[in-house]
């Protein structure tokens, strides 16, 4: 006797699920039989949503951040203070400071951190775009937002060293993270003093 099994394009749809982070087997499996058995579940507007940000949102030219203009909200806004460029090490950590209040400049996504074991080197992030903004925009100081742990802290050095040779001042966010953390993780008042108590690198 043959087992059954969920058809073909349920399964396959289990499958997709699965490749997004943090969602394991059964949260896939459970998913998929919402949309399929629930009445408000609208499966057809879900897939339009996912298209629609798979079409128009692209990562901003300049900063890195999430747009579905040719500039993101953030970099596009006359009234940022254009003196100050915290950089960060992913896209998704920009929102965060953001909701702190505590930061009205510009941001740099690098895209990741310098990680020898994850085979990730400086070649692979954002640094040339960061050292020609820091050219050509001028800013008076570059606040590196990166991670505590050994990561961050080898990223934040080796930018650092790069960016000694440039006219600006080069500050790193201080108190409140704890070591081995990300900004992600992070709640608002945390970063808000991390940003508020930054030092001279």
């Amino acid at each position: 006797m043959k087992r059954a099994e969920y058809p073909a394009p349920l399964q396959e749809l289990i499958a997709q699920l699965k490749r997004m982070p943090g969602v394991g087997p059964r949260s896939a499996e459970r998913i998929a039989l919402w949309m399929v058995s629930a009445r408000n579940a609208r499966p057809t507007e879900i897939a339009s949503a996912i298209a629609a940000v798979s079409e128009g949102v692209h990562p901003c030219p300049q900063c890195g951040f999430f747009t579905s203009e040719p500039l993101c909200a953030i970099c596009a806004d006359p009234e940022r203070v254009r003196e100050m460029l915290c950089v960060v090490e992913t896209a998704t950590e920009i929102l965060p400071l953001e909701r702190t209040g505590a930061f009205r400049g510009l941001y740099h996504a690098l895209g990741g951190r310098i990680s020898p074991l994850d085979h990730v080197g400086p070649e692979d992030l954002r640094i040339p775009e960061l050292l020609e903004r820091v050219r050509t925009q001028r800013p008076a100081e570059v606040i590196l937002a990166l991670g505590a742990d050994v990561e961050g802290e080898a990223t934040a050095n080796y930018l650092a060293g790069l960016l000694r040779e440039l006219p600006v001042q080069v500050t790193r966010i201080a108190q409140g993270l704890p070591a081995g953390g990300g900004l992600e993780q992070a709640d608002e008042l945390t970063l808000s003093r991390a940003l508020g108590g930054r030092v001279k690198m």
